[in-house]
């Protein structure tokens, strides 16, 4: 078992969220302010590591196996992220997806640091 935080569609009640195969929640969190927070197409959300200028994102960890994170999480991320350690507010670390760098495509990112939710920010999008 390992950790992952998860700040996209696998959270609880996101359509993705069956790829945990039952994977239990630790806690819901945010990560220590080292990130920036990327909306990937508007169809995902991503992470990128900086030295300064970042912000706290929400998100859940859950203790995810091995085996449910090679076969059934990973394959269902988008080429334009990869696996990570990042660090959470409470200095700890867990597995994340991050924005990869470098990008293996042309699709638009937009900085959304400032709202630091993926959830808040597509209920803003839709609400636009």
């Amino acid at each position: 078992m390992t950790l992952i935080f998860l700040n996209g569609g696998a959270m609880r009640g996101e359509p993705l969220h069956h790829l945990l195969d039952g994977a239990p929640l630790v806690t819901a969190t945010t990560t220590a302010p080292k990130y920036r927070f990327y909306s990937v197409g508007g169809q995902c959300p991503a992470l990128v590591p900086v030295a300064h200028g970042g912000a706290p994102v929400s998100g859940e960890v859950y203790d995810v196996s091995l085996d449910a994170l090679r076969d059934r999480v990973l394959p269902a991320e988008p080429p334009e992220l990869e696996l990570g350690v990042i660090e959470l507010a409470d200095g700890s670390s867990a597995f994340a997806m991050l924005l990869r760098r470098p990008q293996t495509s042309h699709v638009q990112l937009r900085d959304i640091t400032e709202i630091g939710d993926w959830r808040a920010y597509l209920a803003g999008r839709e609400a636009a």
